[in-house]
């Protein structure tokens, strides 16, 4: 009986692990698609949606360029902290924090 239970615990443990990858790669995916899009598109979205005078001021150009790379750099910050998550020993919040949440909530049940 416990070796059925240890292979339904690593089972479960694969099973998670293939979870976090997937959604890895999932954040990877959209994070390409969208800031390509985002950087491949900029010019057409500005002329259809900003007036000539608009497009000829610096200032708003600036905002437009730091929008649009602050949007990048931000993500990717946040897709290298899942990378960390995912790939590497470093977790903030992870396994361990959660298995010592379960046994503290567990024994405090009892």
């Amino acid at each position: 009986m416990k070796a059925k239970n240890k292979t339904r615990t690593k089972y479960e443990r694969a099973q998670k692990r293939v979870a976090e990858l997937r959604g890895f790669y999932n954040h990877l995916t959209v994070y390409i698609l969208v800031n390509a899009a985002l950087l491949i598109l900029r010019e057409k979205f500005t002329i259809i949606l900003i007036s000539k005078e608009a497009l000829g001021n610096p200032e708003f150009l600036d905002w437009l360029n730091w929008n649009t790379y602050g949007t990048s750099i931000v993500w990717g910050i946040a897709l290298c902290i899942h990378a960390l998550r995912t790939f590497s020993g470093i977790s903030f919040f992870g396994r361990k924090w959660e298995e010592r949440q379960i046994r503290r909530f567990m024994e405090e049940e009892n």
